[in-house]
């Protein structure tokens, strides 16, 4: 397997696949061709049909500027696997330098078919968690361990991965406004953050606090600005809800923070490996699902479970996102992205939760393994419609108009302002009472 450093990438938003995988696909090509003075870029698959949504068009000219770019949508051009983009590049005279079929493997990771540019070197011996369990038993190792033995500096990596996440949900938590596109979504993470500031369970002060941490990173990334792919931007939010919750509500430290993104990595990078974490490819499944496993055993190793448990907990929270489709409204990573993480961050906590306390009563029956094979099973029979192409599911049942539902969320966006108003007041007379005190 590849190192971390591939699984966990930090870049601009809104999608990896649709974003960042194509940005890297330009830089490399320059990189590689740098005589090439003006590009044409055929766009397939999913970037052809989600593109615009998803800005692939936007991110491809930015790249290459100030050089000339013509931009082509042809969903369905042949290609060996389903979703990515032909570039090619000419010289001054017109004339064609080179031309590169490249693939978007999800996670912003891309593969170049003409050329092996040895872009997904291995530092990982083993493909499999059982592998990996049986190796760390006969060397008495654990998951942590096993990880900074094979991949070596790590550590430091992980620790800009954890700033940036922190910086990420701070943004915002602390931004209003509407999301870009027409969807016209208002932004809620500041407003749920202020309603469990005020909760006085302790319960729901958790619940309201990792929904509107989850909320705070998904918008932001939604709105195009930087965050770390967890294991995809689209599922961004689980990951970095969870070590923002950990960090500033619980206390650890960063060097705890760090072994439970490489715990939770090692997962995430057992599913891409094997099956896929691509929502063009598998669904949401293979993005959310392997956000909250990876979030699910990170939380159980937080919670100083031994790796059994972990395993445990990883399975369990990709188990319970088996068939979950990738259907964006519009091909904006919005409707039902971010509720998605909202949830699946609920759900590695739960995760964690039931595999602590079950597994301490009964044998797990079913493997992480397993799962990941169901999954990849189960992508591959999942309709190309329900596959990050907004042909079908709630991309096409969930109708809008502009202008309607400009005046809709206009509504929410004061309903939501109001609500700042009325919690902001009660916070402040808080304040003041505690002053008189």
């Amino acid at each position: 397997m590849e190192s971390l450093k591939e699984l966990y990438r930090i870049g601009q938003g809104p999608s990896s696949s649709h974003t960042l995988a194509p940005q890297n696909a330009c830089l490399l090509f320059m990189e590689h061709y740098p005589n090439a003075v003006f590009f044409e870029v055929i766009l397939f698959g999913s970037l052809a049909l989600t593109g615009k949504g998803h800005s692939t068009n936007d991110v491809i000219r930015k790249t290459f500027a100030p050089r000339m770019c013509s931009i082509f949508f042809k969903p369905a051009y042949p290609a060996r696997l389903p979703n990515g983009l032909i570039i090619k590049g000419f010289d001054a005279y017109s004339e064609e330098i080179k031309t590169w079929t490249i693939y978007s493997l999800g996670g912003g990771s891309i593969e170049v078919e003409e050329e092996d540019l040895h872009l997904h070197d291995e530092v990982y011996p083993h493909n499999s968690m059982i592998d990996i369990l049986s190796y760390c038993h006969d060397h008495n190792l654990n998951l942590v361990e096993y990880v900074f033995t094979f991949d070596r500096r790590i550590e430091q990596y992980l620790n800009k991965v954890i700033d940036q996440m922190l910086k990420t949900v701070a943004s915002g938590l602390n931004t209003v406004g509407l999301l870009p596109g027409p969807l016209k979504l208002p932004r809620v993470a500041k407003a749920l953050h202020l309603q469990g500031m005020l909760a006085e369970d302790l319960s729901l002060k958790q619940k309201l606090s990792l929904s509107a941490y989850a909320y705070a990173a998904c918008e932001e990334n939604a709105d195009g600005q930087f965050t770390v792919a967890a294991p995809t931007m689209g599922a961004s939010g689980i990951m970095a809800a969870l070590i923002y919750h950990y960090y500033h509500d619980v206390g650890l430290s960063k060097s705890k923070l760090i072994k439970g993104l490489a715990v939770g990595g090692l997962f995430g990078n057992i599913v891409k490996k094997n099956a896929t974490i691509s929502g063009a490819v598998g669904g949401c499944q293979a993005e959310v699902g392997t956000a909250c496993a990876m979030g699910s055993a990170m939380v159980a190793f937080f919670n100083q479970q031994n790796d059994k448990i972990i395993n445990y907990a990883a399975e369990i929270g990709i188990e319970h996102h088996l068939g979950l489709t990738c259907d964006p409204v519009g091909g904006y990573v919005m409707i039902p992205c971010i509720e998605r993480n909202v949830v699946g961050t609920l759900r590695a906590i739960d995760s964690a939760f039931l595999a602590q306390h079950v597994g301490a009563i009964k044998l797990n029956r079913v493997s992480f393994d397993d799962v990941v094979k169901t999954m990849q099973y189960t992508g591959l029979k999942i309709p190309v419609e329900l596959k990050e192409t907004s042909l079908g599911g709630l991309a096409k049942e969930v109708k809008f108009d502009e202008e309607v539902n400009l005046e809709i969320n206009k509504k929410t966006k004061d309903n939501i302002l109001e609500r700042y108003r009325d919690l902001s007041d009660i916070l402040n007379e808080d304040d003041d009472m505690d002053r008189k005190d």
